[in-house]
C-alpha cells in the first residue's frame, strides 16, 4: 500500500485498486461530496473478496444505501418524526427502561453480562417505543431484533428471526395505517409512503439504532473502566464524557463510497468507478475538530440525538446504581467479534460489590 497524506492507494480483496482514505479532512471530503455514492451495488467491497459478485439496487425504503434524490426524499420524511417533542419523551422513557433493568442486575448479581442484562435490552425496547410496538408483542420482537443484530452464529436461526422481523413489521405497519397511535410507524402511515417502504424504513432505523448503541455501551464501559477519572466526569459533564466515548471507540471503524465522476481529493485524482475505503477510527485520531464516528454529510446518522440520550442516560445510571463496577474476568479474555464492520464484544462479564 502507498503511503502519502490522507488519502493512500489500496489494493482491495477483490484486487481493485482504490483507496483508503485516512484523515479527517480527508474522510470528511469525500463524505460530503455527492460525487461519490453510498450505493454498494455500484462499490468494490473493502472488507471481503466478493468474488465479483454485487449485492442488487437498494429494496424501496431502504434509504441508507441510496444516493440522493431518492435519499432526499425518504429522509425527509423521516426527519420529521424525529420531533423535539418526542425525543423528550423517549428520554423520559429511557430512564424507566434504564431504571428497570438496574434493578434486575442487582436482585440478580452481584455479576452479570452486561450485553444481555444492560447493553442489548436498552436500545431495543427505545427502538419499540420509537417505532410504536404494542407491549404485548415487546417480547418476541425484542428477541428477534437481538437475534438478527447480535452474536448468532446459527445462521438458519438467524435467518428465520429475521423473517419473522420482517413479517412482524409489515403487520404492524398495516395494523397502523388503520389505527394510528403517537408513533413513528403511524407517523408515516400519513405521507405518501408505500407499506413496503414504511416498513424497510423501519427496519433500517432497528439495524442502525441497536448493534451500534449495543456495542458503544460495551466498547465504552472499557474505556471507563481503564480510565476511572472519566466515571467521576460523568456525574459533572456526562455529555463531554459521551462523546469522548464515541471518538474512542469507533464503533464503525471503517465504511466506503465509489466515486461517480473523476474527483481531487487531497490533492489526488480519484478516477470515476474508484472506491474510496473511508477510515472513521484513523479520522476520529485527529482532535482538532468533532469525530466522524456518526458520519458527515447527508448519510451522517439520523439517530444520532437518540443514542446519545441512551448513552448519557445509561453510562452514569450504571456506576451511580454499582460504584465499584469492574470486570469478572481479565480484559484479554473477551471475546470480540471475528469481523469489523461493527466493532463489538460478544460477552462482557461484570461483577460489583
Amino acid at each position: 500500500m502507498e503511503t502519502q497524506g490522507e488519502l493512500q492507494r489500496m489494493t482491495y480483496p477483490d484486487g481493485h485498486e482504490g483507496w483508503l482514505a485516512t484523515g479527517r479532512s480527508a474522510v470528511r471530503a469525500v463524505l460530503s461530496d455527492d460525487r461519490f455514492s453510498v450505493r454498494p451495488d455500484l462499490m468494490h467491497n473493502p472488507w471481503v473478496d466478493t468474488g465479483g459478485q454485487k449485492p442488487p439496487p437498494p429494496a424501496p425504503g431502504l434509504f441508507g444505501d441510496m444516493d440522493a434524490p431518492d435519499h432526499t426524499r425518504y429522509r425527509r420524511l423521516l426527519t420529521g418524526q424525529f420531533t423535539v417533542r418526542r425525543m423528550r419523551l423517549l428520554e423520559d422513557r429511557i430512564r424507566e427502561i434504564t431504571a428497570d433493568h438496574l434493578d434486575a442486575m442487582e436482585r440478580n448479581g452481584p455479576t452479570a453480562d452486561l450485553i444481555t442484562a444492560f447493553a442489548q435490552p436498552i436500545p431495543a425496547l427505545t427502538i419499540c417505543e420509537l417505532l410504536g410496538v404494542p407491549y404485548e408483542d415487546r417480547g418476541g420482537f425484542q428477541d428477534d431484533i437481538v437475534a438478527v443484530t447480535g452474536s448468532m452464529v446459527d445462521y438458519d436461526a438467524l435467518m428465520e428471526a429475521l423473517a419473522r422481523q420482517q413479517a412482524y413489521i409489515g403487520e404492524l405497519v398495516v395494523r397502523k395505517r388503520a389505527e394510528p397511535q403517537d408513533d413513528l410507524i403511524s407517523g408515516l402511515t400519513e405521507s405518501d409512503l408505500t407499506d413496503e417502504e414504511i416498513a424497510n424504513m423501519s427496519l433500517f432505523l432497528l439495524g442502525g439504532g441497536l448493534d451500534t448503541t449495543t456495542n458503544v455501551f460495551a466498547t465504552g464501559l472499557l474505556e471507563l473502566l481503564r480510565e476511572p477519572e472519566r466515571v467521576e466526569r460523568l456525574r459533572t459533564e456526562p455529555e463531554v464524557v459521551v462523546e469522548e466515548i464515541l471518538r474512542a471507540v469507533s464503533i464503525i471503524p471503517m465504511t466506503a463510497r465509489s466515486a461517480l465522476a473523476d474527483v481531487e481529493i487531497d490533492g489526488r485524482l480519484v478516477r470515476a468507478g474508484e472506491t474510496v475505503a473511508l477510515s472513521i477510527e484513523d479520522a476520529n485520531k485527529d482532535l482538532s475538530g468533532g469525530h466522524v464516528s456518526f458520519g458527515h454529510g447527508i448519510h451522517q446518522c439520523i439517530g444520532q440525538q437518540l443514542a446519545r440520550v441512551e448513552l448519557k442516560v445509561g453510562f452514569p445510571a450504571l456506576f451511580d446504581r454499582f460504584p465499584k463496577l469492574r470486570l469478572a474476568v481479565a480484559e484479554s479474555e473477551l471475546p470480540w467479534r471475528p469481523h469489523a464492520l461493527v466493532r463489538g464484544i460478544l460477552e462482557l462479564p461484570i461483577a460489583w460489590d
